[in-house]
Order: structure tokens, then C-alpha cells, then sequence
């Protein structure tokens, strides 16, 4: 085992077993079947002179210098660390990929790929133009292709462009541009030479001009100014003549408001005399308003007061009343409470009692005739039977419908029917004797019963005859 430290601009790229492709560290402790590799981050100048042509089809070399380097970040490192050990799959097939030149064979690959790409659909004349934005370009589409190695564009400089071998396009270009520069410088100096004697004709004339300007400006002031003179005198006389008659007038005016001033003093005395008296009278009267007012007012406290007193003491009676009351009536309500309570707990105790009793005496049956024979149920039962029958005068019928044998000395068939039919009118007539209860009229138009007698053997012997024949006879 190795302990590796690394340089501050370098990074170790630890392979081997237990890594699964490389691992980045600035220290590490190396196992003997593991390998070590350092890597520069320094970046590094690629210098290149790149032949384009234009969609013109212009060619031209363009000089460039970039510094390129990794970028300082993991993700970027390792992918830098693959593209040098060989595992990229773009550097698997080129065999120098452990020399420096690889990386740089892949740079100028990209850099020559995406300029051509980009000046292809460029002008010639787009391209001097916009030399900035042609540049922005790109470097943005080289770094697009770099990020994927890990490389990152620090720097990049743009040099002027160049005539390809075989063509003279920026040579005329140059020739044209300094040839009209030297007309233009001609043309510009006879116009120089031309705009300096028209100046100076110029300036000559001008000088007269001003000249004979300031004379006559000269004499314009002189008279002008004796004008103002003049005018001044005179304006400063009627000044004078103004100014004594505001004085004499200023004098009289402070004379009549002086006057003016005394009267209307004069006047305010006299107002405020007049006001002094009223405001005394006024005085009075209000003292003897004010006193009676008061005394209007004690009056109407007293009787509010009293009145006041009278309805506190009736509405406190009446609370008092209202209280008492309602105590008196709680009580009430407590107290048959409290009997309700006490006569549902006797009947309950009782309840008890006589469920114990029916128990011993066999039953609720047993219980209620001994409960009626404690309280001389029976004998009160019989002593009101008794009253109840007490003054009656029955009446007691009794007929015989006579014997139930015939002549013969057999057994009569019809007898039960006779003996019924012989039973109906002196049931009748006992019914009418002993209630007072009619019989239907209808009976009132029976036969006579030695008739109802003759009828009711033919009836018998019919029935006999009838039942000793048989239905089917």
C-alpha cells in the first residue's frame, strides 16, 4: 500500500479492482492491484490557421488561438480521466490517446468542424460585420462539443482574416480600401483649400461690415442717448410735481381720518356706555331668572326625589311580596314532593311485604283470601247480600206439566216438546206478575188453552207418526 499525494495543479485517476471505471482524489492510499495515473488540469494554448469558404465560395484562412482546459469539477474530470485512459468510445480508436497531441487532435477536429458549419452559411461581408457575434458563435459550438470530454474554453482569440494560398481577395480588398482612402484624402484637401480662401474672402468682408455697423450703431446711441436725456429731465420734473402734490394731499388726507378717527371714538364711547347700562340691566334680570330657576328646579328635585323614594319602597314590597311568595310556594312543592316520595316509598315497602306474604301463604290467591278474611270481607259480602234482599216479597209460581209416561205405561217420545211447548204461558203470566213485563201481543191471539190443548196432541201425534214412518217411507 502507497500513499500518492497530488501536485495542486494535477488530479490522481485511481483504476484497478473494486473501481468501477476511475475515481478522482487529490490523495489516496494506492492497493497493489490498483493503478495510479496523474492528470494536468492546466490549461494548454491550440494554435490553428483554419481554411473556410463562404456561401459565397470565398476562401479565406482564419488564425485562431484558444486556451483549453478541464474543467474543475468532478463529472468534468472524469470524463477527461475516460478520453485519456482510452475508455471513451471517440478515443478508442486512435492509438496515441496517451500522448498530449491526442487531446489536441480532438480539439482542432471540433474547432475546424464547427467553423466550417458556422461560415458556410455566412457572407463574407456578414462575417467583418459581425466579427463579435461570428465569434460568440463559435466558441459557444465548440464548447457544446468539448463539454463532453470534460474540456472547458478558458480563452479564445480571433485573429484577422486571411488570404487561402491561390487567392487575392483581401489583397485587392486592401489595395481598394487604401487607394480610396488616398482619393478621398485629395478631394478632401481641395476642399479644405477651397473652404480657406472662401473663408478668408469672407471674413474680410465681414470685417467691413462690422465696421461700418459699429459706426452707425455709434451715432444711433449718441443721438438716443441725448433723446433719453431730455426725456429723463422732463420725466424727472413732473416726478417733482407729482410728488409735492401727494404731499399736500397726503397732509389734508391725515387731517380728515384724524377728524374721521375722533368721531368714531367719540362714537365707540358712547356705544360702549350704552352697552355697559344693558349689559347691567340685563344683569339683573338674569339674577332674578337664574333664582327663580333654581328655585324651580330644588321644587321639581324634591318632588322627583320623593316620588322616586315611594316607587323604590313600593317596587321593593312588591319584591319582597314576589320573594315570599315564591319561597312559600318552593316549600309547598318540596314538601309534597317529599310525601309523593315518602307514601311511592311505603308502597313499595308494603309491596315488598305482601310479595313475602303470598310466598308463605302460597300464592297470590292465598294472600287475597287472607286479606279477606282479616278484613271480614265475607261477612260483609253476606250482611249486604242480606240488605240487598232485605223488604222483598217474592213470588214463587210452581206448575206441573204432569207425568212423563202414557197410558200405555211406555215411554213418550214427544214428551221433552210437550212439556216445553205446556211451560210457555204460565212462564208468561209469571214473568207479567212479577215484573210487570207484557207478553207479546201476538199471544194475546193464541186459542183458548182447552183449544191449545186438542192442538198440541194433534201436533204430538203427528210428530210420532212422522218419526215411526222414517224418511224413507
Amino acid at each position: 500500500m502507497w500513499y500518492n499525494v497530488s501536485e495542486p495543479n494535477e488530479y490522481l485517476v485511481i483504476t484497478g479492482a473494486g473501481i468501477e471505471d476511475v475515481l478522482i482524489k487529490k490523495t489516496a492510499f494506492l492497493m497493489p492491484w490498483q493503478k495510479c495515473t496523474r492528470i494536468s488540469i492546466s490549461p494548454f494554448d491550440f494554435s490553428l490557421s483554419l481554411q473556410a469558404m463562404t456561401v459565397e465560395k470565398l476562401q479565406f484562412a482564419l488564425p485562431a488561438v484558444f486556451t483549453i482546459g478541464p474543467d474543475n469539477n468532478l463529472a468534468s474530470l472524469k470524463k477527461y480521466a475516460l478520453l485519456l485512459s482510452g475508455k471513451n468510445e471517440r478515443s478508442k480508436s486512435n492509438a496515441n490517446h496517451a500522448s498530449g497531441n491526442y487531446v489536441q487532435d480532438i480539439v482542432k477536429g471540433i474547432i475546424e468542424g464547427e467553423t466550417r458549419v458556422i461560415v458556410s452559411g455566412m457572407t463574407m461581408e456578414e462575417i467583418f460585420k459581425e466579427r463579435q457575434l461570428f465569434k460568440q458563435h463559435v466558441i459557444d459550438n465548440v464548447q457544446k462539443e468539448l463539454s463532453q470530454f470534460g474540456l472547458r474554453i478558458y480563452n479564445a482569440n480571433v485573429k484577422e482574416l486571411q488570404d487561402a494560398p491561390g487567392s487575392e481577395y483581401f489583397t485587392y480588398l486592401s489595395r481598394k480600401a487604401h487607394e480610396g482612402a488616398l482619393n478621398q484624402s485629395k478631394v478632401e484637401v481641395a476642399e479644405a483649400r477651397m473652404k480657406g480662401e472662401i473663408g478668408e474672402a469672407e471674413k474680410r468682408g465681414t470685417t467691413k461690415q462690422e465696421i461700418s455697423r459699429i459706426d452707425a450703431e455709434t451715432a444711433v446711441l449718441e443721438t438716443k442717448r441725448r433723446s433719453d436725456k431730455a426725456q429723463a429731465d422732463a420725466q424727472l420734473t413732473n416726478r417733482q410735481t407729482e410728488l409735492n402734490m401727494g404731499i399736500e394731499l397726503a397732509r389734508i388726507q391725515a387731517k380728515r381720518q384724524a377728524e374721521a378717527k375722533d368721531s368714531e371714538l367719540q362714537k365707540h364711547v358712547e356705544t360702549m356706555r350704552a352697552q355697559t347700562e344693558l349689559e347691567r340691566l340685563r344683569a339683573i334680570d338674569v339674577t332674578k331668572s337664574k333664582a327663580a330657576r333654581e328655585a324651580a328646579e330644588q321644587t321639581a328635585e324634591a318632588t322627583y326625589f320623593s316620588r322616586t323614594k315611594e316607587a323604590d319602597a313600593s317596587l321593593y314590597r312588591s319584591k319582597m311580596e314576589a320573594d315570599a311568595t315564591f319561597y312559600r310556594q318552593t316549600k309547598e312543592a318540596e314538601a309534597a314532593f317529599y310525601a309523593k316520595q315518602k307514601e311511592a316509598e311505603a308502597m313499595a315497602e308494603m309491596a315488598k311485604g305482601y310479595g313475602a306474604m303470598a310466598d308463605v301463604l302460597g300464592g297470590p290467591q292465598g294472600l287475597l283470601q287472607y286479606m279477606m278474611i282479616q278484613n271480614n270481607t265475607y261477612e260483609k259480602l253476606a250482611k249486604a247480600n242480606g240488605q240487598a234482599i232485605h223488604g222483598l216479597q217474592p213470588k214463587i209460581s210452581v206448575w206441573n206439566t204432569g207425568s212423563a209416561e202414557g197410558g200405555s205405561g211406555a215411554a213418550d217420545p214427544t214428551a221433552s216438546v210437550r212439556n216445553l211447548m205446556q211451560c210457555l204461558p204460565p212462564l208468561f203470566s209469571t214473568i207479567h206478575d212479577q215484573t210487570g213485563i207484557a207478553p207479546p201481543t201476538w199471544m194475546a191471539q193464541m186459542p183458548p188453552p182447552e183449544k191449545q190443548q186438542q192442538l198440541q196432541q194433534e201436533y204430538i201425534q203427528k210428530a210420532a207418526g212422522a218419526k215411526m214412518n222414517g224418511p224413507g217411507k
